[in-house]
């Protein structure tokens, strides 16, 4: 660009180079060249200040790629933020809900502890005599104990006679009675059909509830681990269930034993008095246990402030 603009200078001068004299084309020579080299000072000026330019265009498509690059960023954080705004927002819904619950319980727990306050001032205050209540319950105890010692020695001299002492076990825990018969004594092996011997050892011990009629009866079977199943068994729980309530219904329906006193349970395997692993321990958890103990209400009777005598 500069030679050409400087040709163009030459080509001027040397064709009026004819018209002019010696000395004006010097002169014009001369200003020609310095008014070349101003220029091409100023076209180099021009060309850093483009190249300047171009680096901070660059730059700052750099600074736009960046900004983008985190906008883009900040928009997908944005939007995450939104749905845990609106998750947040669920929540604090369903808390309000659970609190308006809580607190209408704690409305209901208010009334239910004020009466229960006042449960507990009436109880206080009929037990202001406890010395006494306190007597009470010992002298029953001491009364039950008694009795049903003696109700124990009476089982005993009944079915003492014409039964080993190995097929029956009479003990007294407390203010409970307990019968404990072995299975070969009331059952066939493997089945609930009661034997003859068992209806008369039954009918011994319905003699002495009969007599008793403020005592209940529950009677629990139990067998050994040895699996069964068969078309009428399921299994031992099933057994020990079939034992005893062909026990009740003998009870009931032989004996005249009235059935509102009577309870059957069976245990299954569980709660042995010896382990399965030998014949003679097996032979031990094959049993049937009655018990015979107070009826309940006789002992919610000595609890009740309200029937303490003067």
């Amino acid at each position: 660009m500069k030679k050409l603009c400087f040709a163009f200078a030459v080509i001027i001068l040397m064709s009026s180079s004819a018209c002019v004299s010696k000395k004006e084309y010097q002169t014009m020579q001369a200003r020609l060249l310095k008014d070349n080299e101003l220029a091409n000072q100023q076209l180099g000026k021009c060309g850093k200040s483009l190249n300047e330019k171009i680096k901070e265009l660059e730059a700052l498509q750099a600074e736009y790629d960046n900004l983008a690059s985190k906008f883009e960023i900040n928009e997908s954080m944005l939007s995450d933020r939104t749905n845990q705004i609106d998750y947040l927002k669920k929540q604090i819904e369903d808390l309000k809900v659970i609190y308006d619950k809580q607190l209408t319980q704690v409305g209901d727990l208010t009334v239910l502890s004020q009466s229960a306050n006042d449960n507990i001032k009436e109880t206080l205050s009929q037990l202001e005599q406890k010395d006494k209540y306190i007597n009470l319950l010992q002298a029953a105890k001491t009364k039950a104990d008694s009795i049903n010692l003696a109700l124990a020695v009476n089982l005993k001299g009944v079915l003492e006679e014409g039964i080993s002492d190995r097929d029956v076990e009479i003990k007294v825990d407390k203010t409970v009675v307990f019968v404990n018969l072995s299975d070969k004594m009331l059952f066939k092996s493997g089945s609930s059909n009661l034997t003859t011997r068992a209806d008369e050892v039954l009918g011994k011990i319905a003699k002495i509830i009969e007599s008793r009629p403020d005592l209940e009866v529950m009677v629990e079977g139990y067998t050994d681990n040895v699996p069964i199943k068969n078309s009428c068994i399921q299994d031992n729980w099933d057994l020990s269930v079939k034992r005893a309530t062909s026990v009740v219904r003998a009870l009931q329906n032989n004996h005249n034993i009235d059935p509102n006193r009577l309870i059957a349970a069976g245990r299954g395997e569980y709660n042995a008095l010896a382990s399965n692993d030998t014949a003679s321990g097996r032979s031990i958890n094959r049993r049937t246990r009655i018990i015979i103990l107070p009826k309940l209400n006789q002992f919610y009777d000595l609890l009740n402030p309200n029937k303490v005598p003067d």
